[in-house]
């Protein structure tokens, strides 16, 4: 469904990936691993067309998208929750959800079906953007993405500063999200999550991949991977 071949990619003239190769197949949930600086949001941006591609090619639902730009992108069927979650401060949540659906056709995900992945959100649909706590607003994000209907949905550190409660029902709606034909890309530093519903697993290392397999196959040599790196 979406693959990196092969690619390079840069930050100016620094190189940021190397030789990348990645990719998430129709239905499944792959997981980016690594330490921090290893290169995963990189990898999401390179994906995205946030960041292009130096070398190799892009590649989305079988067509090289390499010279594509993000909104491009984003209306064949790629949507990026990104790690500062960018709700927009001054709208409220109503508002943020109704965004998603301007340049995007209709689907499976509406507004209603988005409040019954995250009942908290109904209950603020009113307030604004930046009355909302963290966890509210990485709801907010990950349903404003689903809205665009997507094909793939890629998603960095969902998880992060979130309490345990919050935590639990982000992975629900991820396995919901998933169930409903949407393959996921998720950028995780804690194991947990991956472990619990994750298919296959790539663990980055200096921009480029050090490891990939099945989770279970993760699991077995976990001990012999992070021997070479912390993950």
């Amino acid at each position: 469904m979406l693959s990196l071949e092969a690619v390079d990619a840069h930050y100016g003239k620094a190189l940021a990936l190397e030789q990348v190769s990645v990719r998430v197949d129709a239905g499944e949930i792959v997981a980016l691993l690594g330490r921090n600086g290893a290169g995963k949001t990189t990898t999401l941006r390179t994906c995205m067309g946030v960041l292009a591609c130096s070398a190799g090619r892009r590649v989305l639902d079988g067509q090289d998208v390499t010279a594509l730009a993000a909104h491009q992108l984003s209306r064949r069927g790629l949507a990026y929750v990104p790690e500062d979650r960018q709700v927009f401060p001054n709208l409220t949540v109503a508002e943020n959800l109704a965004i998603a659906g301007v340049a995007h056709a209709p689907g499976y995900w509406s507004v209603e079906r988005a409040y019954e992945l995250f009942p908290r959100l109904r209950e603020r649909a009113a307030s604004k953007g930046m009355s909302l706590s963290g966890g509210e607003q990485q709801m907010l994000s990950i349903a404003r993405a689903v809205l665009t209907n997507p094909k793939v949905l890629m998603l960095d550190e969902p998880s992060e500063g979130l309490a345990p409660l919050i935590v639990r029902d982000v992975r629900d709606a991820i396995v919901e999200v998933n169930r409903q034909g949407v393959a996921i890309v998720l950028v995780e530093q804690k194991l947990a999550i991956p472990l619990a519903i994750g298919h296959r697993i790539y663990v980055m290392d200096h921009g480029t991949v050090a490891w990939s397999g099945t989770t279970d196959a993760f699991r077995s040599d976990r001990a012999n991977i992070e021997l070479k790196m912390t993950v």
